[in-house]
């Protein structure tokens, strides 16, 4: 059996997350995170303890935000066309 996952060992994730948390929750590396940031996709963080922290409510408004502007190919494929 193989160990759990960084994901799979946080049932519930917290409010607040460090960078590396953060990029796990959103399923990118912290590279990717951090160019999400940059492009404004995802939102910058706060300071909590001296370090930078995000919110996990408003990482989830700005994933909604993210899905709902993403391109749904279906839309546009003859195999999902309405009949």
């Amino acid at each position: 059996m193989n160990a759990p996952t960084r994901i799979e060992r946080i049932p519930h994730w917290p409010q607040m997350m460090t960078r590396k948390l953060a990029a796990d929750y959103c399923c990118l590396s912290e590279a990717q995170f951090e160019r999400e940031i940059i492009d404004g996709r995802l939102p910058n963080p706060v300071k909590l303890g001296g370090r930078d922290h995000w919110h996990r409510p408003t990482l989830d408004q700005h994933l909604e935000r993210i899905a709902g502007a993403a391109y749904d190919w279906r839309k546009d494929s003859p195999l999902y066309a309405e009949r």
